[in-house]
């Protein structure tokens, strides 16, 4: 009897029912399927799916999550009590300086059209008013209509399957042109409460009504009324409005009343805590399915409350970034500030159609993408240089082929004739949807980046960081220059950020400066023991420094020894990491000079050797060395150089290959291992 009994407890449930444990996109539900059975639809699901292509590739990635998920059930297994106390303790540190983000000053409200494409059908052909309709083909389906979702059809579903679910569905083919016009709009609405909205698709867009409340004297609930009867009135369309106080749960209350309803959440702390404590963690925007059920299988996590409760796992199995979207999510953060505009740095179309090896008709939807893609680039102006190729084939395998083109194109004619390179080498295939996409933008005919907040050399040096912003914590490694006076921006500082990555060594000689305009570049920390206060900077003009023409390639030596008795007679004895010496005094700044320059960003002022500014450690380590120099003559009393400015400048092809060559960073000498500063450039000078 225990025997039989062991039996039936280890009998596989999902033997007798195997579509309980087959997750697909199909079987999640949307705004309109509260009430489906939802074993049905899953069994259907199944059954038709069955033996396809899809159904083995479904079967793959369930494969690949599960592995996933064990991998990190083993992981949270191994994690001791004093792990999880060491994890726990950050986890409340990130916690209370996440809290300390909290913005309730913004109101945004999240407009979501309801069933947008199969609207506008609709609209445009009333006799479908009413009758369960899917805008797509038997291969594949953009959107229902809310009859149809009663019966469990929804967006990204097959059409044979939506059939198979409700055979009285009627099919409405695709167009876009249509979807276009309406949704132009809408957003001549949107512009009368928020002229900078952020438009998320056709049918979707974020507004903050922050000032509209204000100015009109009406409430966040009021507003968003006003504005789904605007819609209504120019368009004939419903909408749904989502009002709070970030994006992120303006998002989810645009879903709560759907459709053509509201839900406005209070910009109050306990408010928002209330509403997102039971919040499901699906309805979080970047939540996906595979996220989900490692959330639950793993950690048991079900809502958004339970991440707080299981913070010091999160923080422990996950990396900082994850974690901190987790922990946001369960306090109820998200984006509050308006972000700055940014050009697209990517355009692109797709197609799905039912799979297909046949040659003529594939060119022919190539063919088609190239126009649709020319279409777009010259509305808004854009020329590209990299045509990138998507292809998925009839096994769901997913290939990208690109190609980085000698000029900038956007001529339909130019786009086809490489992207049918790329796809005859991809023959023989079969394949169900293909894509193409333009990038890597020129500039316009000013010189603009298209992203304007993408740094150019020259503002990317003298401004801030790679994102734009200040940064305050570090010192600059440059110095602005004018005309006739030198001062130190101490908000600079050039750091390295993957999207702003460029070529330095052509960046430095397209982004020179003015005749009168020099690129000072700063002199590197060479002892750890010097103190790092910043000097205060002379406000009196200084000399301009002599520009070097282009035949010009070394410096007389009268001129040097007059500069290097400049440079003896200065007062600065403080070496600054990544600043340039200043004066003690500012009333002693008439007869003070910059000790170290690079005249137009890459020639040394003092022996005329040439480094791009790409050359950072080489460029250090030169600075250095003349400073060591200058060191050990005041040392042994003597004043003149050891080396002649002319034997200097004729090593200077042979150094730029040598330090062309030399990438890898040398580690600076630790605290504990002090090196004395002659010492240090026995080693080093023997590059220069």
């Amino acid at each position: 009897m225990a025997k039989s009994e062991a039996s039936v407890g280890s009998e596989d449930p999902s033997s007798s029912r195997p579509w309980e444990s087959y997750h697909t996109v199909f079987t999640n539900a949307k705004a309109g399927m509260e009430g489906v059975d939802k074993e049905k639809v899953q069994r259907i699901v199944y059954e038709m799916s069955k033996g396809s292509k899809y159904f083995e590739n479904e079967e793959k990635k369930e494969a690949y999550t599960k592995q996933k998920i064990e991998n990190m059930r083993i992981q949270y297994s191994k994690l001791t009590a004093q792990d999880i106390s060491h994890h726990q303790k950050i986890a409340d540190k990130r916690i209370l300086e996440l809290e300390a983000t909290r913005d309730l000053s913004r109101i945004w409200l999240h407009v979501d059209m309801d069933a947008f494409y199969a609207a506008v059908e609709t609209l445009c052909n009333p006799s479908l008013k009413g009758r369960p309709m899917a805008v797509g083909s038997m291969s594949m389906l953009s959107t229902a209509n809310y009859e149809a979702r009663k019966f469990g059809v929804r967006a990204a579903m097959p059409g044979f399957i939506a059939r198979k679910l409700c055979p009285e569905l009627l099919f409405v083919p695709v167009d876009f042109q249509k979807y276009n016009h309406y949704s132009n709009l809408t957003r001549k609405v949107f512009q009368k409460y928020d002229p900078n909205f952020l438009a998320a698709s056709l049918d979707e867009a974020y507004l903050d009504i922050t000032s509209v409340c204000k100015e009109s004297g009406i409430t966040s609930g009021e507003v968003a009324k006003e504005l789904r009867e605007s819609v209504h009135l120019e368009t004939g369309l419903t909408c749904s409005a989502g009002v709070a106080p970030n994006r992120l749960l303006a998002k989810v209350c645009s879903d709560i009343n759907k459709p053509n309803g509201q839900f406005v959440l209070p910009n109050d702390r306990s408010a928002v805590v209330t509403f997102i404590s039971s919040l499901p963690i699906r309805k979080i925007g970047g939540i996906g399915k595979v996220t989900e059920r490692i959330l639950k299988d793993v950690f048991g996590i079900a809502t958004c409350e339970e991440m707080l409760q299981k913070s010091s796992s999160l923080c422990g199995l996950f990396s900082r970034s994850s974690a901190d979207f987790f922990l946001s999510v369960g306090l109820g953060l998200g984006g509050t500030d308006t972000p700055q505009y940014r050009m697209r740095k990517s355009i692109s179309n797709e197609r799905t159609f039912s799979a297909t090896s046949d040659e003529a008709l594939l060119f022919q939807k190539l063919v088609d993408l190239s126009e649709m893609l020319s279409a777009d680039m010259i509305k808004e102006g854009l020329f590209g240089r990299t045509l990138t190729l998507k292809l998925k084939t009839a096994s769901f395998e997913i290939r990208s082929r690109a190609v980085t083109l000698p000029s900038y194109i956007s001529s339909s004619e130019e786009i086809l004739k490489h992207a049918s390179k790329l796809l005859k080498a991809e023959f023989p295939v079969s394949l169900r949807l293909m894509g193409l996409r333009m990038s890597h933008f020129s500039e316009d005919k000013n010189g603009i980046p298209p992203d304007p907040t993408q740094k150019t050399l020259s503002s990317f040096i003298f401004s801030g960081d790679a994102s734009g912003g200040k940064t305050s914590d570090y010192r600059p490694l440059v110095s602005n220059v004018c005309d006739n006076t030198f001062s130190v921006d101490e908000n600079c500082c050039p750091t390295y950020c993957p999207e702003t990555s460029c070529d330095l060594r052509v960046s430095s000689m397209e982004n020179q400066a003015s005749d009168s305009t020099y690129s000072c570049h700063a002199i590197g920390n060479i002892n750890e023991e010097l103190n790092e206060t910043l000097v205060p900077q002379s406000s009196e003009p200084q000399p301009k420094v002599h520009e070097p023409t282009d035949t010009d390639h070394t410096i007389e030596s009268d001129k040097v020894d007059s500069y290097v008795r400049q440079l003896e007679a200065s007062s600065c004895d403080r070496w600054e990491v990544g600043v340039n010496c200043a004066n003690d005094e500012a009333g002693s700044a008439s007869n003070q000079k910059q000790l170290f320059l690079w005249v137009d960003d890459y020639k040394c002022s003092i022996c005329g050797i040439e480094l791009p500014p790409s050359f950072i450690e080489e460029r250090q380590e030169h600075s250095d060395f003349h400073l060591a120099e200058k060191l050990q003559g005041e040392e042994s009393g003597n004043h003149h150089r050891s080396f002649m400015p002319q034997q200097r400048a004729a090593q200077r092809g042979h150094t730029g290959s040598s330090s062309r060559q030399k990438k890898k960073q040398k580690p600076s000498p630790t605290a504990s291992k002090y090196v004395p500063i002659d010492a240090f450039f026995v080693k080093t000078n023997q590059n220069f």
